[in-house]
This record gives C-alpha cells, sequence and structure tokens, in this order.
C-alpha cells in the first residue's frame, strides 16, 4: 500500500522535518507541495522529487492525496486543517493548533464530523529520554511527582525561518498570534501534561518582547519571552520560561522532583537523561540526542502519523490534546495584554 501526501506551506518546518520524513516513509508514494510562493513549492518538489499543486483547492480536491501536513502560518491552521478534514484526508497539523481556542473547536468538530485522523506534531513526545521519563514516572518508580521546571529556548526564528530575516512572520501579530508561547511554550505544556497525565489548569505569567526587533526596528508586538509560574489539577507545583534570546546554545531541558529522586532530561552535555535517587544512587541513561534547529534528525511523527493510517489507529496526539494546552497558552496571553 503506498499513497501521496499532500504538504500546505513550504518553509523550513517542511524542508527539514516534513518532506524528508515522508520522502523516507516506505508507504509514501508521491508529495505534492502547495504554497502561495510557487518558487517556494517548486524548490522544493525539485529536491524532493514530488510535484506542485497550483493552488489549495487543487491540492484538497486531488483525490491521489490521503493525507496532508499542515505546515502553514499559525492563523491559518484552522481554515486550511478544517477544509483538510472535510474534503475527507488524514491532517497532521503543525502546533499550535490554531491562535485561539474557539478556532481549535472548529477544528476538532470538523475532525469528528469527517472521520478522519487528525494529529498534532507536539515531538516532544517520541524522543526516547522523554519516552523513558514517561516510564519511570508511570510506574512510580521514585513515587509520586511533586514539582517540576522545564524550558525551551534558542536564538529566535529569524535564523531558523525560510526568509532568515527579521521580517519573519512569527514576530507578526495577526500571523503569530502568540510568539514565543505558541512556538516553544506548546511544546513543554504538552510535554507536561503528557509526562504527568496531568493538566496545568492555573498559571501566573510574566513575559514580553525583551529584545527582538522587526524590520521597521521596532520592538515586536509578540512576546520573546515567557516565565511562569503553574499548577496542575492533581497539586503538582511547576515553573516554566519560552525564550527566542538565549543566545548560547540551545535549551530544551526539564526536571521532574519525585517522592524518592529527580528525573534531569536533556539537562547534561553527555547523557540524555539522569535519575538522582534520594539514596545517593545516580543512574545515567544515554539515549539519543535531542532535535534541534541546528541538529536535524527524523522525529517520528511523520512515521507515527503514517502508521495510524496505514493500520487504522487512532491519533497519538489527539485535537482534544491540543485544546488543552492551546488553552494554557491562551491563558498566559490573557496576563500578558
Amino acid at each position: 500500500m503506498k499513497f501521496n501526501v499532500g504538504i500546505i506551506g513550504c518553509g523550513s518546518i517542511t524542508r527539514f522535518r516534513h518532506a524528508p520524513e515522508y520522502k523516507a516513509n516506505p508507504y509514501v508514494k508521491d508529495i505534492v507541495f502547495y504554497d502561495r510562493n510557487t518558487e517556494r513549492a517548486e524548490s522544493l518538489a525539485n529536491e524532493f522529487g514530488g510535484r506542485v499543486a497550483k493552488d489549495l483547492d487543487d491540492l484538497l480536491n486531488d483525490p491521489t492525496i490521503i493525507a496532508i501536513s499542515d505546515c502553514s502560518s499559525n492563523e491559518v491552521h484552522h481554515i486550511h486543517t478544517t477544509k483538510a478534514l472535510l474534503k475527507g484526508k488524514h491532517v497532521l497539523c503543525e502546533k499550535p493548533l490554531a491562535t485561539q481556542v474557539r478556532f481549535a473547536e472548529e477544528i476538532v468538530k470538523a475532525e469528528k464530523e469527517s472521520g478522519k485522523i487528525l494529529m498534532l506534531d507536539h515531538n516532544q513526545r517520541f524522543t526516547k529520554a522523554h519516552q523513558k521519563a514517561k516510564e519511570i514516572i508511570s510506574n512510580k518508580e521514585l513515587g509520586e511527582v511533586l514539582t517540576f521546571k522545564t524550558t525551551f529556548g534558542h536564538g529566535g526564528p529569524e535564523s531558523w525561518g525560510v526568509t532568515k530575516s527579521n521580517a519573519t512572520w512569527f514576530f507578526k501579530k495577526e500571523r503569530s498570534y502568540s510568539g514565543v508561547a505558541g512556538d516553544l511554550g506548546i511544546h513543554k505544556i504538552d510535554l507536561i501534561h503528557w509526562l504527568l497525565n496531568d493538566e496545568i489548569v492555573d498559571v501566573h505569567a510574566f513575559g514580553g518582547a525583551l529584545d527582538k526587533i522587526n524590520e521597521h526596528g521596532e520592538y515586536i508586538e509578540v512576546p520573546d519571552n515567557v516565565v511562569c509560574a503553574l499548577r496542575t489539577k492533581n497539586g503538582r507545583l511547576g515553573t516554566a520560561s519560552f525564550s527566542w534570546t538565549y543566545y548560547g546554545k540551545e535549551d530544551n531541558s526539564t526536571i521532574i522532583y519525585c517522592q524518592d529522586g529527580v528525573i534531569k532530561i536533556y539537562d547534561d552535555p553527555n547523557y540524555q537523561l539522569i535519575v538522582e535517587m534520594k539514596d545517593g544512587t545516580v543512574i545515567n541513561y544515554e539515549l539519543e540526542q535531542i532535535q534541534t534547529n541546528d541538529n536535524q534528525t527524523s522525529t517520528g511523527v511523520i512515521d507515527a502519523f503514517i502508521n495510524c493510517i496505514v493500520h487504522e489507529k487512532k491519533s497519538p496526539i489527539t485535537g482534544d490534546e491540543a485544546i488543552r494546552s492551546l488553552r494554557v497558552i491562551e491563558n498566559i496571553l490573557e496576563q500578558l495584554s
């Protein structure tokens, strides 16, 4: 069984992650690219041996396309993903699912009406270190989780995006909407929800545009830094920080403090997971380096998405889960306004 897939949006996330992972998947026959900028679509079609859709309707109405990756900018996810689902396509949507919860709910409604698979690209769930940590926590090997702290920061999207400039859509309020909170923060909110099998219900946040400027030399309209205190439904307490101004090495670390020890994830350059027991025992796990903007490796997301389609499995990252994480981001943004 082989089938075609389509990709909406031909920026860096498509070039470095979606397209090469579809190309490597044995079930994918051909990739059809669509972008408002036709030259970008043609460039990726040449690079990955695919073809170009002349417009969005051409892509959505193509009966040979079974699944679509929505890699468009944040403000149109709810338009493109909803249309694709209602056209009978399975959809892998980039995060965040939408700019606002009310738009995300439109997508989930379309998912349920269509009966098709909707999956979110919260790729941190697929790393070996995070999966091992999930196993330790679920088995209560260190007792109950008490507190946590998590961070995700790098030097900003202007060096990652396809335009390589501070005119990037990530800096635009009307397109990004949420700045670093929706770009990096939502990854860590989803991760905490998943790792702890819990939900953040209370947030106290600070943030703003501390350093990033746009193409006009003005501070950007969305936050480039957010720091917050969090409380979960089950009473765990934590802190989170998200930043586009970590101008040294990227930081993607999470530390979970339990009754009988500590789990340190991506906190050490040599060991991706370290367990420090209450009795002084230390267990070092050498698993795999996490994917960064400078170190592109397979995320496993595309394979998981295709596996769901081929074997008729449920999405491992659902629209309802995405809404729970987006609700936290929305709460953060309300406090920053």
